[in-house]
């Protein structure tokens, strides 16, 4: 199982050095307290933008600078051969508050800088292009004092796996490895959305219930249409043994007075693997909260947590964010955002951990998956992310808006009739 050749473009450290002779940024402003801000834009990606902080000291250390800033762009094997050999990377520095204010901006450019950038062979090597401080304005050869930005500008190589999902995720498709243009499949997967929230197979390996989520699954009839529950995605190795699963573990319930699964109750699953002591009994390794933002946002909530080896009360953050239920997205888990917590069963090293793509609602949905390959040290690790994928994708069903019927492979009454 070999990954593909994928490469990280890092911008970091950044800082700005106001002149101390300045005009003030705005009435009654002077620029060493006015919030600055920056975009970055490589070549033909679109554009992030980041908080950019002041560097206090008169010197040239960036040391004393607390500055965690920073953006990262992720390169596949086909943006890199489509690059030119000297790609720009554009950063445009201003004043201001991020974001608008009555729909007119208020960022004012302060200056620009440009770099070329060799990526020829960022998917094999590493490779720093800038690192220091750099002269921005309108008139760089002017001599007065003039702001300056300070950046470091790296790439390295990101090996990822790549899986794709060979149809939507409850019609029990075939899971593929995506290498170039060969497609070998790798896994198979089971869906069902029975009336009980997890078969008597899927049995935990704990049993404390203090937060509701882990303990016994009773038996209850269906609340007319009234919540989601019970659905599950078993995933299996070629050779038919069980690797992963995704079990609802919380109903999706419409929030009273509504028919919208609400943030204060949101629906969960958990993402399970193997014991590796019992055939039947299974381990939980995250949890996966969501729901639905209200208007005017319109988007698909989420919160994961990761369970570490002490026990289910004890969890540690790692996403939360939300995707547009029109256009969809990207589900991403960044090391970043894990912060100095990091599971004894994830590597301690920062960047890409997971990537899925998630369609909009009504949309056809084959999800591809990408994984670090730092996370992947068997089929079974691979696994567990593809079936947080199906989990996430299959949550943007299941917080559909009450009130709209459900597609056919989502409903018990179909799951009796094909059982």
């Amino acid at each position: 199982m070999d990954p593909c050749p994928f490469a990280r473009l890092t911008v970091e450290s950044l800082a700005l050095k106001l002149p101390f002779a300045s005009r003030p940024a705005g009435p009654g402003v002077h620029p060493s307290t006015s919030p600055c801000f920056c975009k970055i834009r490589l070549h033909n990606f679109s554009s992030q933008t980041t908080p950019l902080p002041l560097s206090p000291s008169a010197s040239d250390d960036v040391t004393a600078t607390s500055s965690s800033s920073s953006v990262r762009f992720h390169l596949d094997p086909a943006l890199l051969s489509r690059l030119p050999k000297s790609a720009t990377l554009r950063v445009a520095v201003y004043t201001g508050r991020m974001g608008a204010t009555c729909g007119i901006r208020s960022g004012k450019l302060l200056g620009r800088l440009r770099l070329n950038l060799d990526l020829s062979g960022a998917e094999t090597r590493a490779c720093v292009y800038h690192n220091g401080w750099a002269k921005i304005g309108k008139h760089e050869e002017d001599k007065k004092p003039s702001a300056r930005l300070h950046l470091v500008v790296r790439s390295e190589p990101d090996p990822r796996f790549v899986f794709q999902f060979g149809g939507e995720p409850e019609c029990s498709p075939v899971v593929f490895q995506i290498q170039g243009n060969i497609r070998q499949p790798v896994f198979t997967c089971k869906f069902t959305a029975g009336r009980n929230a997890a078969p008597r197979s899927l049995q935990l390996d704990y049993s404390n219930t203090s937060r509701g989520w882990m303990g016994s699954y009773r038996m209850e009839k269906d609340r007319s249409g009234r919540e989601r529950k019970g659905w599950r995605l078993m995933i299996f190795d070629l050779s038919g043994s069980p690797v992963a699963a995704a079990s609802m573990s919380t109903p999706f319930v419409p929030s009273p007075g509504s028919d919208r699964v609400s943030r204060s109750n949101p629906g969960a699953w958990l993402i399970l693997r193997p014991n590796g002591f019992s055939d039947n009994a299974w381990k939980p390794w995250a949890r996966l909260e969501a729901w639905r933002e209200k208007s005017p946002i319109d988007a698909l909530g989420y919160k994961l947590e990761l369970i570490t080896d002490t026990g289910p009360t004890s969890c540690i953050p790692i996403a939360e964010s939300h995707l547009s239920l029109h256009k969809g997205g990207q589900f991403c888990i960044e090391r970043s955002l894990v912060g100095d917590q990091t599971p004894c069963y994830w590597p301690s090293v920062e960047g890409f951990v997971m990537g899925s793509t998630v369609e909009g609602e009504g949309k056809v949905s084959k999800p591809t998956v990408q994984v670090g390959m730092q996370h992947v040290t068997c089929m079974a690790d691979a696994a567990l992310f593809v079936a947080l994928s199906a989990a996430i994708d299959l949550s943007m069903d299941a917080c559909q808006l009450f009130s709209h019927k459900l597609r056919k492979e989502l409903c018990y009454d179909h799951q009796d009739n094909v059982s």
